[in-house]
Parts: structure tokens; C-alpha cells; sequence
């Protein structure tokens, strides 16, 4: 499993995913189009966001890769301006970086034994 990550890490989520075998890159700064083309996110499964801030980039990842999945990791709302992009919304007061790791590597897993 491939993934982008963009914002703060302080729940701990890319490590998790790390120890799952994902090749996990993190957008340093602004997660912007060259940002996300660096970062890999033509070849990513997951893009995953922590900072509400930059959810412009959801959008743009979506636009550089259609079948990505996004993940949203944090417990403010998104802006109603992609709220037409099917983004799973995780609150990390409620799902722990290392159950949603556990959820994304298996889910990313199942869907490569259907192919």
C-alpha cells in the first residue's frame, strides 16, 4: 500500500501504517500540487489529511489520482466545498492511529485479492 500523508502526525498514524508495510510519504509543508506529485500521490492508495487547513488538497489529489482513497485524520470539520468528494472523516478522539492503520492496510489488502 502506497500513501501520502499531509499535516501533523501527532497521533502517530504514518509510523502505524509503516509497521503495517505501507510506503507511507509525508508532504513537508503545503501540500500543494507539486508537493503532491513529489510525494507520489499518482501512485498512492491513501491520501490521508490531519490539517483542515489544506483541504484544498483533497480536491487536487483527487484530480491527480480518481481511484485514491482519502482519509480525512482529524476532529475538525471539512469545508463544505468538498463536501462532493467522498472523504472518510476519522476522529482521532474516537479511532486510534493504530486501529485505523489496521483498517486502511486491510481494506487496501482485500481490494488487491478482488483484481
Amino acid at each position: 500500500m502506497n500513501a501520502v500523508f499531509a499535516g501533523s502526525d501527532t497521533e502517530g498514524l504514518a509510523d502505524e501504517l509503516r509497521e503495517r508495510g505501507a510506503t507511507v510519504s509525508v508532504v513537508d509543508g503545503v501540500a500543494n500540487r507539486p508537493a503532491l506529485e513529489e510525494a507520489g500521490i499518482h501512485d498512492a492508495d491513501v491520501f490521508v489529511l490531519t490539517d483542515v487547513g489544506q483541504a484544498t488538497s483533497i480536491v487536487v489529489a483527487k484530480d491527480l489520482n480518481d481511484d485514491v482513497r482519502i482519509v480525512s485524520y482529524t476532529d475538525d470539520s471539512l469545508p463544505e466545498f468538498v463536501s462532493g468528494q467522498q472523504v472518510l472523516g476519522m476522529d482521532p478522539a474516537l479511532f486510534d492511529a493504530d486501529t485505523v492503520a489496521e483498517e486502511l492496510t486491510a481494506e487496501v489488502g482485500a481490494n488487491a485479492d478482488e483484481q
